[in-house]
């Protein structure tokens, strides 16, 4: 009697299981299909800003790898990466949930976002798919490219409707890691990034299609609808906890502890200046230290990120090079990512006064720049004003203005989570990165632009020939000259 039973119950349960259809069992039950806005926020904030890399240091002239030859300290990188285009899926993902659940003020968050990213994925190549390669669940496979000049055109369109779509009284976002949910905040980061998307198109001031100068203008002489940082209180910038998982990313690193030192002509830079700030990027000198002290400026050295890797690494083992400052990798919270400053925006003004876009005191923006640098690098406030009282410092020489705004800049990205060093160099030409020790690959020339991922090859070919024949004549390759820059 209990087989037959057994036997039934068993029929009636494939009976049952064979009336579903195979996708039905795809689907976790325990398990939601649908993520709130906040909890893709806080992913999107994270993979934005939380890129903090040994690697544009190199190729940015300010550290040295002595253990083994790097890609980017000897210029011969190759192809870059589209991943950025997942991070964009996420971005679409908290838009997508904001709509359905009437969160709309998730929504010019996501606009921002999106404009982040597709910045940094023009400026690594050019040519980039936007307008079919954004479409959401339905994006293209085979997306073509857009130019870039039309990227920078979306882009600054849709930051402007950003900031417009930001009421005072909109309600506060959750799951913001950076301003608390204060979409105000967030406003003025719109705008600020406004101004640098707009500083980097300075080579095509006269396109009138952009209009550069007069959307600057129009930014900054409206403070009242574009509000824009105003210390460094408002600094885009991603914090550290010592907790698993949100440390600071070079923590416990022990190739950046005995790997990477400090570049010679950063070093020099920073000891012509008597800047502070070199006692906060590096540490001094072991055969130097006892003989001069920590805070004597001849107690520091670098080699050249261009010399052989086997002179650097003897060069090391003397004890007169300087290493990276041990709070890089001792420290689990060390400093934030700074994304976009209040000294940047500084720096941007200053170049903009200069420039003649805007009317203001150049040398009160540049002096303005250099002291929230130097707070955030905690340097001692009387360190601050004797440095800021230097003759050097106090003015701007008549020709070099733009060479000694964007030396400044320079000097304050270290560490900072991008490649803005190196493409303010590749925008202006300064600072000028040493090429003269004898190893750098690539005919000893500075790279200009990434060549295009590997997949676009196999999975875009069309489209992907159709750029690089209307960018770049002589093929798809790393000192191909951008529209950006020409």
């Amino acid at each position: 009697m209990n087989i037959r039973i057994l036997s039934l119950m068993c029929f009636v349960l494939l009976g049952f299981s064979a009336c579903k259809k195979f996708e039905d069992f795809q689907t976790d039950p325990n398990r939601t299909t649908q993520a709130t806005p906040d909890l893709v926020f806080s992913s999107v904030q994270q993979q934005a800003f939380n890129r903090i890399s040994v690697g544009a240091a190199m190729a940015s002239r300010q550290l040295v790898n002595v253990e083994s030859v790097s890609s980017e300290q000897y210029y011969n990188w190759l192809r870059g990466s589209f991943n950025d285009y997942g991070n964009l899926r996420q971005v679409y993902k908290m838009n997508q949930e904001a709509e359905r659940l009437g969160k709309t003020s998730y929504l010019p968050l996501a606009v921002f976002f999106k404009c982040w990213y597709l910045y940094d994925l023009t400026l690594t190549f050019g040519d980039i798919p936007y307008s079919e390669a954004l479409q959401g669940d339905n994006q293209q496979f085979q997306p073509k490219y857009d130019t870039q000049q039309a990227v920078f055109l979306q882009m600054l369109n849709e930051l402007d409707q950003a900031n417009a779509m930001i009421a005072k009284d909109m309600e506060p976002v959750s799951g913001d890691l950076i301003y608390g949910g204060d979409l105000q905040q967030w406003k003025k980061a719109i705008n600020t990034f406004t101004l640098k998307v707009l500083m980097t198109l300075s080579a095509k001031v006269n396109d009138p299609s952009l209009n550069v100068a007069a959307r600057f203008a129009k930014i900054v002489n409206d403070p009242a609808t574009y509000p824009v940082f105003t210390d460094n209180s408002d600094n885009l910038s991603l914090p550290y906890y010592d907790i698993v998982n949100n440390r600071y990313p070079y923590y416990n690193n022990n190739g950046i502890q005995t790997a990477n030192y400090m570049e010679k002509t950063f070093v020099d830079l920073l000891k012509g200046l008597k800047d502070p700030r070199l006692f906060r990027y590096a540490a001094p000198a072991r055969a130097l230290v006892n003989q001069y002290g920590a805070e004597d400026f001849r107690a520091y050295e670098g080699v050249l990120g261009s010399a052989p890797n086997n002179e650097n690494a003897a060069q090391v083992v003397t004890g007169r090079v300087s290493n990276i400052n041990s709070r890089y990798y001792n420290n689990p919270t060390n400093e934030p990512a700074l994304g976009l400053g209040f000294s940047e925006l500084q720096f941007l003004l200053a170049e903009a006064a200069v420039r003649g876009w805007i009317a203001g005191n150049a040398v009160a923006f540049y002096q303005a720049g250099i002291q929230a640098s130097l707070a955030f690098a905690k340097v001692p406030e009387t360190d601050i004003n004797t440095y800021l009282a230097q003759e050097s410092l106090q003015q701007l020489t008549p020709g070099n203005e733009i060479k000694e705004i964007v030396t400044q800049k320079y000097i304050a990205s270290f560490m900072l989570p991008s490649w803005n060093a190196f493409y303010e160099q590749r925008r202006t030409g300064f600072p000028i990165f040493d090429v003269s020790g004898g190893a750098v690959l690539n005919n000893g020339k500075v790279p200009k632009r990434w060549m295009y991922p590997e997949d676009e090859l196999r999975n875009n070919a069309d489209n992907l020939a159709a750029a690089v024949s209307r960018q770049y004549p002589e093929g798809d390759h790393i000192n191909g000259v951008m529209w950006l820059l020409q």
